[in-house]
Formats: C-alpha cells, sequence, structure tokens
C-alpha cells in the first residue's frame, strides 16, 4: 500500500525479549507466570464461582473468524439412523453410540497464537528464522504454550463500560493510559505480570449485522505506539486477552500498518496472545459484585507445530 511504512522501519527501536530466558525459548513472557504468580491468581478466588471464556462453536447466530478463514463446520459421523443399515456396526449387547468430526481452523475459534504465528524481516519470535513455518512451526509453535499452560493473576478491563457503550466503535481506539484509567475507575490497579483481559463487546456487532460486519473491517482495540510497548515491558505483561478477533485495532490510525502489536508485543516481547472470547457473563459479575480480579488458568490444545490452538479459559473468581 503506498505511504505505509514497512514494519521494520515503525519497530526499528522497539525493545525485545530476544534472549532473555534463553537461546532455545518458546513461550515468551510467559515465563514471567512463576509459582508464585500462580499462588498469586489463586489469592483472588473468593467466591468459587467459575466462567467459561470459550465462544461457542458452531453458533446458530454464526462464528465470527478473521476475513479469508471461515468457521468450522461439524460433520455428524454416526447416529442413531446409521443402525438403519444391515451392514451398521454390532457391538454386543445392543450398544448404539454418535460420533462427529469438525473441519475447522485452528484459529477460528477462541483461541491462542503461538508465538511464531506472526512476523517481519525474516526472524519470528526469539530470533528463530522464518523459514523454519515451512509445513508447519518448527519453533515457538503453539504445542510449548499448552504444555506448560497459562495460569495467574487476570484482570477484566472493561473498556466499553468504561466508556458508556454497548459496543466500541469500528476502529475505535486506547492506549494503556486507558487500561490504567478504566482499571482506577473499577476501583483496582493493574499490577505487575497481571494477566490483561480486555472487553469491547464489539463482536456483538457481528451477531447483529451479520455478514455486513465485515466490510470496511476494522476491529478496535489497542493502538501502537512505543510508549504502549514499553509500558507492556516494563509491566513484564505475560498474555493479553481479549474479545476481539485480533487483539488490536486491525489498521493503525497513525502509520497504516496492519496489526503492528502483533509484531511488537507477541514477535519481539513474546507476549501471548488470546483471542475471540467470551467475556459477556464474567463482565456483567463484575459490574455487579466489582470484583475484577480472578484466577485465570488457559491450556490451549497440544497440537505439533500447530500456529495457534482452540482454548476454553476459565475465569474464577
Amino acid at each position: 500500500m503506498p505511504n505505509v511504512p514497512d514494519m521494520t522501519d515503525v519497530l526499528a527501536d522497539a525493545p525485545t525479549n530476544w534472549g532473555k530466558w534463553g537461546p532455545e525459548d518458546e513461550v515468551g513472557s510467559l515465563n514471567y507466570l512463576t509459582a508464585e504468580e500462580v499462588l498469586r491468581g489463586v489469592q483472588q478466588v473468593r467466591q468459587g464461582r467459575v466462567f467459561t471464556l470459550q465462544r461457542l462453536i458452531g453458533d446458530p447466530k454464526g462464528d465470527p473468524v478473521w476475513p479469508g478463514r471461515s468457521p468450522a463446520e461439524r460433520t455428524m459421523i454416526l447416529d442413531e439412523s446409521s443402525w438403519d443399515s444391515p451392514d451398521a456396526p454390532q457391538f454386543p449387547g445392543g450398544l448404539h453410540y454418535a460420533d462427529d468430526k469438525i473441519n475447522a481452523f485452528l484459529q477460528g475459534s477462541t483461541q491462542y497464537d503461538a508465538l511464531g504465528h506472526v512476523w517481519y524481516g525474516g526472524q519470528i519470535w526469539n530470533g528463530y528464522d522464518a523459514r523454519t513455518t515451512v509445513g508447519g512451526l518448527d519453533r515457538a509453535s503453539v504445542e510449548p504454550i499448552a504444555r506448560r499452560g497459562v495460569v495467574g493473576r487476570g484482570i477484566l478491563l472493561d473498556i466499553a463500560r468504561h466508556r458508556g457503550k454497548k459496543t466500541l466503535d469500528k476502529g475505535e481506539a486506547f492506549t494503556h493510559e486507558d487500561l490504567m484509567a478504566c482499571a482506577e475507575a473499577q476501583g483496582t490497579r493493574i499490577e505487575k505480570h497481571d494477566i490483561l483481559i480486555i472487553r469491547t463487546n464489539f463482536l456483538q456487532l457481528f451477531h447483529d449485522q451479520g455478514e455486513k460486519f465485515y466490510e470496511g473491517f476494522n476491529e478496535p482495540g489497542l493502538v501502537y505506539s512505543p510508549e504502549l510497548v514499553s509500558w507492556f515491558q516494563d509491566m513484564e505483561i505475560p498474555n493479553l486477552v481479549t474479545d476481539t478477533i485480533a487483539n488490536e485495532v486491525t489498521y493503525d490510525p497513525n502509520n497504516g500498518t496492519a496489526l503492528p502489536l502483533h509484531c511488537a508485543l507477541m514477535r519481539n516481547l513474546g507476549v501471548a496472545l488470546t483471542e475471540i472470547c467470551d467475556l459477556e457473563a464474567l463482565a456483567d459479575s463484575c459490574a455487579e459484585d466489582r470484583q475484577y480480579t480472578f484466577l485465570y488458568a488457559a491450556a490451549p490444545l497440544k497440537v505439533h507445530r500447530a500456529t495457534g490452538s482452540p482454548v476454553n479459559p476459565l475465569a474464577i473468581k
């Protein structure tokens, strides 16, 4: 696109965490989630209330996905009608059963990105050669994240309610300073190593508008700035979780690049990104009882060499 700078120029002076956890690291800032951080998360549990944050796969209202991806397709393989055939399988005792399968993008629902999912300049997270992605991710796939799991103190930052809106607008941006102001208005504060859970409710528009939702596609979200990236590094944020498809403003309003925070946060700092979460029940609860921090726990599927994986995160209050 004309007059859009190259990402190598935009992020020429951006900080990185490459090498911080050694030359073989594949989980990045999730290393901040030590046993002590797990216990800090556990300390937030006061009510025993559990909220699941995955959006329904096969929602009758439709499944929002990144443009160019298709929603998951579930196919019934066996059901009671299968036993109408004379050559149906036979089991001692007369057992019948149902079976089905799905054909889906691994990032076509609530999901974790692998750290090697997005890159620029021929290198992925930790300086690995981008050619290691050919045919599957030999480095920084989702598998190492799935093996370690993600557990710590989560904090909901309800930007939509903070701004008095049902849903944020297309392309509406906010900064780390807005996140801090939102936390303060909620009566809490963002602490070092917190897992940030940001609500925009933007995907409600998908259910309201259908395919028109994708016209002029430009999601709301965090907007790149050197100060924001430095804040993420200083706060040692391990995981950014949102209810949008791609975590950030799709096209940066200041320089026109697509998804620069995927590059600055995930590729450079190793921040894990979690997308397409359903935060509505959790947000309603937080607004009611004013408890905006909780134990957050998630483990994507262990898929070898994969660029991402579905996940059903838990928030436990």
